[in-house]
């Protein structure tokens, strides 16, 4: 932190309005600096670039996720130290600029669980000298997060988490609109930017409108940041571009997946926004309504077999009921589409939030990569911001399954996603935890899944354990407020369940035409068969048709089943598909306006 962060956090009543420069020249070297927006939604890429040709050095990265906003800053070496939960560049896969340098050693990575952030966060909003936390028990979290200490709550005696406050010094953050006091509106889930926002000494904003005062009342389901959190706001059209904005425009994961493509220039270079500003179909598949798409005719059903993506997803969804409240990640393609394949089915009335919990209770549109967020943002019940969904939803014990992806998972059912040792002695850098450490435990149903089942992915004892499920049996649960569910691992080739006796895993269901001895030859630790194990049933026609032309007629699901080498080239062939059904979306809509003109 630099010296000024021990200057006061209280902003002026009103902040002043300048342009992307004026904001850039405002970041400080050595500042303690905070990104907002999530995934590939709202990130201010506009004050990113600018800041990132400035030359400026020795950023404290501090954010939930690093992702493309990391990269940015760290192709131009702007950064000296990072924070975080999680990096990932979606169907992209890991941020090579990231990996690099957390590989080589050459930056400090200081790995959060996210609630534990959260609260560091809001100490600093509320001026106090620390929060309190549930622990992530069963993981090695809590020595990995700078600061934290378990220590017996003064009140009930009970081990509990404490964290200092995280002092920002710059926050960064892209709006839809400011009105002319300096009032912000933030459409759609929210991140952590309000937590980061009063953390924060200054908050810089970049807008794609600025309106008259009043204008914002008029507008439904917002959120406000109040001019006085705000520091200084620039107009910037297309600044988020190409992330998305809604209502505005959608990702560009075409542009995305051409800007990471090409190497021989700089990333900050590749996305630029064009010289005509942000493309027409971007704009124009921002305006596609969920009815238009959700009423259109299903693709022709496909006669094939089921693939083991589509037997897993058909399984997973197989655990959900109409009283399930089902939590999707930011990067998970196979949790969501088993969420919405049930929904669609057999449970309509089971509540689904997307987006870390942004989108909460959506419809199960179909899963058009560029349409997902603007549908599930329009048919959400409500949208959230992941630092009031944590206290609201999953420190409550509320949320009854989220699947989350796994790289390494030992026999006790422990999980690493941070890093693995290769066997020349030098580190394999991973995504991160996220919040896997914290909901591991908080969520009544622990579901896991590794698409590619081997001795690697499936080993005796991880090398590091970022989640589990400490807390396993009523006994131990009842007393932290949280309900008993299963707890499950889904393979290629089997169904583990965590045994709370043995407290280690069992097979109890193997996959279509898989052997007992394939589990054991491709699974790091003695493999327990249940007594009555069985062999995970084919999804039905009806099934199958759902899933395939109905929720995921682009098959993003194989995503996660596939190698690093074959990613390309699916990812390609996703595109494109994507490219079609949008342009037919897109045509749908125009035909209905004009129809009802």
């Amino acid at each position: 932190m630099t010296d000024r962060t021990a200057m006061s956090l209280v902003k002026p009543n009103r902040p002043h309005f300048t342009d992307v420069e004026g904001l850039r020249a405002m970041v400080g070297q050595g500042d303690s600096f905070g990104v907002g927006g999530h995934h590939f939604a709202r990130l201010p890429i506009a004050l990113l670039r600018a800041i990132a040709r400035s030359g400026i050095k020795d950023l404290r990265y501090v954010c939930w996720a690093g992702g493309l906003p990391l990269e940015l800053l760290l192709e131009a070496n702007a950064v000296a130290e990072i924070d975080l939960c999680f990096s990932s560049l979606d169907i992209f896969g890991l941020p090579p600029r990231f990996r690099a340098a957390a590989e080589s050693g050459v930056l400090p990575v200081r790995d959060w669980t996210a609630l534990a952030m959260i609260q560091a966060l809001r100490a600093a909003q509320q001026n106090l000298p620390s929060m309190p936390f549930q622990l992530p028990d069963g993981s090695d979290m809590l020595a990995r997060v700078p600061g934290a200490s378990g220590e017996p709550d003064p009140i009930s005696g009970t081990a509990t988490g404490f964290i200092p406050p995280l002092r920002l010094d710059t926050f960064v953050v892209h709006a839809q609109r400011a009105d002319e006091s300096g009032n912000v509106q933030i459409i759609g889930p929210r991140a952590l930017d309000f937590a980061m926002a009063g953390a924060a000494r200054q908050v810089l904003v970049t807008v794609e409108e600025i309106v008259p005062v009043g204008a914002l009342r008029q507008d439904g389901r917002q959120s406000i940041l109040t001019r006085n959190q705000v520091s200084a706001i620039a107009m910037a059209p297309g600044g988020a571009y190409p992330a998305s904005c809604l209502p505005f425009y959608v990702t560009d994961y075409q542009r995305l997946s051409e800007a990471f493509a090409v190497r021989e220039t700089p990333l900050a270079h590749n996305l630029r926004l064009p010289f005509e500003g942000v493309p027409a179909p971007v704009q124009e598949a921002a305006k596609v309504r969920a009815e238009t798409v959700i009423a259109m005719p299903a693709m022709a059903p496909e006669k094939k077999n089921a693939s083991v993506d589509e037997i897993i997803a058909a399984r997973i969804a197989a655990e959900l009921d109409n009283e399930s409240f089902a939590s999707a990640g930011a990067v998970s393609p196979l949790a969501n589409v088993a969420y919405r394949l049930a929904k669609a089915s057999h449970a309509p009335d089971m509540i689904i939030a997307t987006m870390s919990c942004g989108h909460l209770d959506i419809e199960p549109s179909p899963m058009i990569l560029s349409l997902i967020e603007s549908l599930d943002c329009e048919t959400a019940v409500a949208h959230a911001g992941g630092d009031d969904t944590y206290s609201t939803y999953y420190q409550a014990g509320a949320v009854t399954h989220e699947i989350v992806g796994a790289a390494q998972v030992d026999r006790r059912g422990r999980v690493n996603t941070i890093a693995l040792r290769k066997p020349s002695g030098g580190l394999i850098r991973l995504p991160g935890q996220g919040g896997m450490a914290d909901v591991a435990n908080m969520h009544r149903d622990y579901l896991l899944y590794i698409p590619r089942h081997s001795v690697q992915s499936l080993v005796d004892e991880v090398e590091i354990v970022s989640s589990a499920r400490g807390l396993l049996t009523p006994a131990e649960r009842e007393p932290m407020g949280y309900r008993t569910g299963k707890a499950l691992v889904f393979t290629d080739l089997c169904v583990f369940r965590l045994d709370q006796t043995s407290r280690e895993l069992t097979v109890v269901e193997t996959m279509p035409g898989i052997t007992h001895q394939q589990i054991r030859d491709a699974t790091g630790f003695a493999v327990t068969f249940d007594a009555d194990c069985q062999q995970v049933p084919l999804p039905s026609n009806d099934t199958l048709a759902i899933l395939r032309n109905r929720i995921d007629p682009l098959g993003l699901r194989r995503l996660e089943f596939v190698s690093a080498k074959e990613r390309g080239a699916l990812i390609a062939e996703i595109l494109a598909a994507d490219r079609a059904m949008v342009e037919r979306c897109i045509a749908e809509q125009q035909r209905l306006q004009i129809a009802r003109s």
